[in-house]
């Protein structure tokens, strides 16, 4: 079943009602803490397939001190960064989890 407890509220917000196949596939091994390599075709939500689980698991890990970078995200364009950032944020608007954007091409100050 593709539930994410927190994640519940983002996952009503955009919209999403079914889990497309590279989600079913994917989301259920990497709660697991098992490494995945997909591949699907633009549009069938991959970013969320690898988002969801990584947001799942930064939000029930216990907190040890002060707030650290947990998570980046390499991909190979800014247009692909721009992208994955803006998904994450939709995905993560009702937690405490800061996203952010760091690409060349752009105003270092607005980063």
């Amino acid at each position: 079943m593709f539930l994410i407890n927190i994640n519940l509220q983002a996952i009503g917000a955009m919209s999403f009602v079914h889990p497309t196949p590279i989600q079913a596939a994917t989301i259920p091994v990497a709660l697991m803490g098992r490494d995945i390599c997909g591949c699907a075709a633009t549009g069938t939500g991959k970013t969320a397939a690898y988002m969801l689980p990584t947001l799942e698991r930064l939000i029930y890990k216990p907190l040890t001190g002060a707030p650290v970078t947990r998570v980046v995200v390499l991909v190979p364009t800014r247009e692909l960064g721009v992208q994955v950032y803006s998904v994450t944020r939709q995905l993560a608007q009702f937690t405490k989890i800061d996203i952010a954007l760091s690409v060349g091409g752009l105003d270092v100050k607005v980063q």
